[in-house]
């Protein structure tokens, strides 16, 4: 029986004390990551999440894309898709939601949380105020849980704050930024002369639907009357587009913490009238049955405070592509900037600024100046106004909550704060790990294993020797150029043939070009040309370079010539070769190529990109010599995607059983292998709105098995889709020969790996 209390004595909530080694406070993408990687590497982790579903921005509360890098395929980052935790989620959603479904989403991000033993998930609990242990040390975050009526005091070694606002750094009193500044403090050229507080605004997105019967719309009296009057909604459509309208924007001028009730009602007034719009000023046809399926109750935010880590980005490190001995995550959206006046500015709805690469970020971004015991995750890291206009995207920051992370448990293992996981040379521990969980830190090669590998022979039943990528594609017009990324390492350029047909008298030519950095896919440099006269017909066209020298690096094959001429295409999918174009995308402000008003401190180059599947055929090519970039060794280089090279072993496709032989001369013991496949990682995963074409990547291996040398078998998978696949054995194996098999995954795509790690007990 509960006694209740009296009136004069009052009463107090639950409280509930919460012990762990990890605090991660914000559950977007990036707190999800984090809290994922931490307890997967050991860590006891507490995750608080201030909203009823995880994923931030990316969840149905909001419903925006999630994207990095890749940047919906429209930049010269070829391969940069963010890999790790965050890679596995958007591989488990295509899989389960390739069409894109936000709810769906949640549940992905959910179920993977809830399956982690280590992780102590606490929904709708917001944290709201922190003790201190000293000036510079964090004791406990106490934090409330609105459906449960329980406070919480989280108490551990280290926390994480992935809270968007960064409530915890902010109550700690760390050091922030607000707004942007001045170009002369960092000599960022996009920066203003003078210092403001303007920053990026909210966003709020809304979905349509047609029904059988015609629905009338009377608008609430707050919606604004006027929309029609702003700049930006002529672009305004009625079918089913609210979810893409991310221009939909205000706030930029205002607080965005403490004002941003006011901001959103002021984005209800915006949304509500320019449905009353569509529906009832007789600008658009066919709306009668048109209703409003759903608004959205939380904006999507972009930006507020920016603290102080130990180092702080820069727009230079972003465009000039700095490289970081403590690299442990990568970037590569634009710098995308927009007015802070939203929709109310006459300016565009967004400048974006694009780099000819993929640019490294360094672990001091992530570590709080002024708080010892504190980590910084997601859109509040230690970046310029200007650079976080590229680092704030939603898998950038997920990829940066996967780093702290691992740096957590390396930090409670070895019983250390952030910033000392600096010295001694633990930084590249640090990396090794990551890159074994699949962070692939760009330019840093290597994993974490002990010295199997290292003594270890390793050979194949077959390596790809590519002659010819085989026939069988559709023709395409060379009206427009084609390129063909080859992954050929420097020294004398093959002879490169192709197949076309004319139908009048014609010329098609043929350009070599490479990147200025070898790690770049941008193409700058001419390397050699060479143009072959065509009569009506269908022609073998050779071009032989005269021994050209390119340097290391992709090397660009461009064809072109005219309306009348095509080039045949090709079935095959391989790893690590890709076709490109010279087109335009929109979405991310590629009109073909990136032209520079002035000294702005951005490059101008022509944008080169691959096309979505179903299309996005390889040229059908041949070669003299055969190339030979795709050998056994490349398991050895510790890279698992293209960079510089393929990186890839990849068998011959006539090979009827392809395999991997690890042999050592002493008995080893072995309890797992590791293998990390393709799984296109220039490929650009939406995480929702946008369908996809496949519900798993087609150059995936899907099944395969582990046998002793003898054939019996010791550990097998069938259905894979994931990148990273690790297969345990009943019990350690001593031995000295192991066998990896591997199907095909198709006809036309030969069986393929990057990498492989043997992992003792």
């Amino acid at each position: 029986m509960r006694v209740a209390r009296s009136i004069a004595q009052g009463r107090n909530n639950r409280c509930e004390e919460v012990r762990a080694d990890l605090v991660v406070v914000g559950g977007g993408l990036a707190g999800t990551c984090t809290a994922l990687t931490a307890a997967r590497a050991g860590l006891d982790v507490v995750l608080a999440q201030d909203r009823p579903v995880l994923g931030g921005n990316a969840s149905s509360e909001v419903r925006l894309w999630a994207l990095g890098a890749t940047s919906h395929m429209g930049n010269n980052n070829r391969w940069s898709r963010e890999g790790g935790v965050i890679e596995e989620l958007l591989l488990e959603n295509l899989y389960r939601n390739r069409q894109g479904n936000a709810v769906i989403f949640d549940t992905v991000l959910l179920d993977a949380v809830r399956r982690e033993a280590n992780i102590r998930l606490l929904l709708n609990t917001a944290a709201y105020a922190v003790e201190k242990r000293s000036d510079h040390t964090i004791a406990s975050v106490r934090a409330f849980c609105s459906q449960n009526s329980t406070d919480y005091v989280l108490a551990a070694p280290l926390y994480c704050d992935a809270s968007g606002d960064g409530i915890v750094a902010h109550n700690a009193g760390a050091a922030f930024r607000f707004g942007s500044e001045a170009a002369g403090e960092f000599g960022e050229k996009l920066a203003p002369e003078s210092a403001n507080e303007n920053m990026l605004g909210h966003t709020l997105f809304f979905y349509s639907k047609r029904v059988r019967d015609p629905v009338r719309y009377v608008p609430p009296s707050f919606a604004h009357s006027d929309v029609e009057a702003y700049p930006r909604f002529k672009n305004l459509t009625a079918e089913g587009d609210g979810c893409r309208l991310w221009w939909i924007e205000y706030g930029g001028n205002r607080d965005t913490v403490y004002d941003s009730e006011d901001i959103k009602w002021e984005l209800w007034r915006i949304v509500y009238g320019a449905w009353n719009f569509i529906k009832n000023s007789g600008r658009y046809d066919d709306v009668d049955n048109l209703t409003l399926e759903w608004v959205g109750c939380i904006p999507g935010k972009r930006e507020s405070r920016r603290f102080d880590g130990l180092y702080r980005l820069r727009q230079q490190d972003v465009v000039e592509q700095t490289e970081f001995a403590d690299a442990v995550a990568h970037g590569g959206w634009a710098i995308d900037i927009h007015p802070a006046e939203g929709v109310y500015s006459d300016a565009p709805a967004c400048v974006q600024w694009h780099s000819k690469g993929v640019y490294q970020i360094p672990y001091r971004c992530f570590v709080s100046r002024d708080i010892r015991n504190l980590f910084l995750a997601g859109r509040i890291i230690s970046t310029t106004h200007i650079a976080f206009g590229s680092a704030r995207v939603m898998l950038t920051c997920a990829l940066g909550g996967q780093a702290v992370g691992m740096a957590a448990a390396e930090c409670i293992g070895d019983g250390l704060l952030p910033a000392e996981l600096l010295e001694g040379g633990r930084m590249r521990r640090l990396q090794a790990r990551l890159n074994s969980a699949g962070q692939r830190i760009p330019g840093v090669p290597g994993m974490l294993h002990d010295d199997a590998l290292d003594v270890a022979s390793v050979t194949a039943s077959s390596e790809l020797r590519l002659a010819q990528t085989r026939p069988g594609g559709p023709w395409r017009s060379l009206k427009a150029p084609i390129g063909q990324l080859l992954p050929l390492r420097a020294g004398r350029v093959p002879a490169i043939g192709v197949t076309v047909r004319s139908q009048s008298p014609g010329r098609i030519r043929c350009v070599l070009m490479c990147s200025d950095k070898a790690h770049n896919f941008t193409p700058e440099i001419e390397i050699a040309s060479a143009s072959r006269a065509l009569g009506p017909g269908i022609h073998d066209v050779e071009f032989d370079f005269g021994g050209a020298i390119k340097p290391a690096g992709y090397l660009f094959a461009i064809f072109s010539g005219s309306d009348d001429i095509q080039i045949m295409m090709s079935s095959d999918r391989i790893t690590g070769i890709v076709s490109v174009f010279n087109s335009r995308h929109s979405r991310v402000s590629n009109h073909g190529k990136q032209s520079v008003p002035g000294d702005i401190g951005i490059d101008e180059f022509e944008f080169w990109t691959p096309e979505r599947r179903p299309a996005g055929h390889n040229v059908h090519l041949r070669f003299q010599p055969a190339m030979d970039e795709f050998g056994a060794r490349n398991l050895m280089n510790g890279h698992t995607r293209p960079w510089i090279g393929s990186n890839a072993w990849v068998a011959d496709p006539d090979d009827p059983c392809p395999t991997v032989t690890i042999r050592w001369q002493d008995p080893r013991c072995i309890a797992a292998v590791r293998l990390h496949f393709d799984t296109d990682f220039d490929h650009a995963l939406e995480s929702v709105l946008v369908p996809h074409p496949e519900d798993r990547i087609p150059m995936c291996v899907r099944s395969c098995r582990i046998t002793r040398e003898n054939g019996e078998l010791l550990a097998a998978a069938h259905d894979n889709y994931q990148s990273i696949l690790e297969l345990r054995f009943a019990d350690p194996e001593q031995t000295d020969c192991l066998v990896v098999e591997l199907d095909h995954p198709g006809v036309a795509t030969p069986a393929s790996l990057f990498a492989l790690e043997v992992n003792p007990p």
